[in-house]
Order: structure tokens, then C-alpha cells, then sequence
């Protein structure tokens, strides 16, 4: 593995109850770039961002974060580490307003000044939700509410960012945003981003690597531009 990974997996094997799920996972991702996780449905994917994120305890492997095991270790212990984990499904608490909802991901953080520091910050990333803060976020669109959970996520000041299909459920002009913030994250913000996702034309389109899985297992693993270009692996695996 690569020492100037941000985020690497050694041999990961997870599951629930008697069902093996991974199966020796390995992956690498260097600072400031965007991994694609792809696979069709039950291939693993989701099972991979809960177990870095401490919601699944692996059974065996390593997950490091700047060197550091954080295999084993509760969720909130990962999130202060600096791993932030976005799941699938949009979900803002919807009776709370978008400031509300953004001061929760900022729980994380020590001290007032820092919280205030980083909501400031989202709302200058966000101008959308500085307009609208006092609103409540049921009222936002579904392409909304998945901008608030990412800037949500932002407010814990991440270096990982686990995103679980962003673009699910949104029309194509919002896919069309949400994969442009996220290709801005590490642009403008050097955030290393592990990327799951259906739509793996458009997720391959922003990122610099891409991992296959199928039934648990790794069954490719290259940069975006060369996995795009398989037309054996695509028609196989990524249905496009």
C-alpha cells in the first residue's frame, strides 16, 4: 500500500450476523482524490462506507486513516478522527430548520468559536442554505436536502468524506450538481472522497480511481479513465 494514502483498507472482512458480506477487501485512496465505489445491488458497497465508518464491526482487516487503525473503534471515535460518512436516503431531520440540522454535524467539534467558524463556512460553500437557514429543511427539494447532508457532514471539518449514493432518487439536472460539489470538495477543499454509486458513468466522469465489487470481492480496481474505457468490464459489472 502506498504511504501517502489517506485512507486505506487492508483485508477487510465484514458482514451481519452468520452472512459474510466483504471479503478481503483492499483499497487505497491518496489525499484530495475521489474513489468510486461501483457494483450492482448486494455487491458490498454500502456494507464497506458502515464498516469504515464503525457502524459494522469488521471481522478481520485493518482500516487506516493517516496511518492510524480505526478498525473496531465506535462511530463517533471515527467521525473525530476525521472521517465523515453521508449514508444513503437524504436525511435531514426534516422538523428542524437548515441551520438546526447543520449545527448537528457540527456536535462533533470543541468549543463554540469552532462550531460558529464552521457554520460560517458552510453557509459561504452553500449560499443556498444561507438564504434559506431559518426555513424548515422538509421544505427543501430532494436535490436540497442532499446538499444540506453533505454540508452537514463538512461541519465536523472531515479529511474522509464517505459518500453513499448521493445522486439516488434525483433528477438528472441535480445529479448533475451534486457530482460537480463533489468534484469541488477536492478541488477547493483537498477532502479525499470514497464515492458509491449506481450511476457509475457519472461517478467515473469526476473521479480519479474506481473500485469494482461484486459479491464482496474486489474484481477491479484502476483510475477512472481506464475502467470507463473496459467495455467487457462495463457491460459485466456497471451496466452501461
Amino acid at each position: 500500500m502506498p504511504d501517502a494514502a489517506a485512507l486505506t483498507i487492508e483485508d477487510l472482512v465484514a458482514g451481519y450476523g452468520q452472512v459474510t458480506v466483504l471479503q478481503e477487501v483492499t483499497l487505497a485512496a491518496r489525499p484530495g482524490t475521489i474513489t468510486a465505489v461501483l457494483g450492482a445491488n448486494g455487491a458490498g458497497k454500502t456494507t464497506l462506507l458502515r464498516t469504515i465508518s464503525g457502524l459494522v464491526k469488521p471481522r478481520a482487516g485493518r482500516i487506516l486513516v493517516d496511518g492510524i487503525d480505526l478498525a473496531r473503534r465506535r462511530p463517533e471515535d471515527i467521525t473525530r478522527a476525521g472521517v465523515a460518512h453521508v449514508p444513503e436516503g437524504q436525511g435531514v431531520v426534516t422538523e428542524l430548520t437548515i441551520e438546526e440540522n447543520l449545527r448537528l454535524g457540527g456536535l462533533i467539534r470543541s468549543g463554540g468559536a469552532a462550531r460558529s467558524a464552521a457554520l460560517a463556512d458552510a453557509y459561504q460553500r452553500f449560499p443556498l442554505l444561507a438564504e434559506r437557514k431559518r426555513r424548515l429543511a422538509g421544505t427543501l427539494s430532494g436535490g436540497e436536502r442532499q446538499i444540506l447532508v453533505i454540508a452537514r457532514a463538512l461541519m465536523a471539518a472531515p479529511r474522509v468524506l464517505l459518500l453513499d449514493e448521493p445522486s439516488l432518487g434525483l433528477a438528472p439536472r441535480m445529479v448533475t450538481q451534486v457530482m460537480d460539489l463533489v468534484r469541488r470538495l477536492r478541488d477547493d477543499a483537498g477532502l479525499t472522497v470514497l464515492l458509491v454509486e449506481q450511476n457509475a458513468r457519472s461517478a467515473l466522469a469526476i473521479a480519479d480511481h474506481g473500485l469494482v465489487l461484486n459479491l464482496g470481492k474486489v474484481v477491479a480496481a484502476a483510475d477512472a479513465a481506464t475502467l470507463s474505457a473496459d467495455v467487457a468490464l462495463r457491460r459485466h459489472y456497471l451496466g452501461f
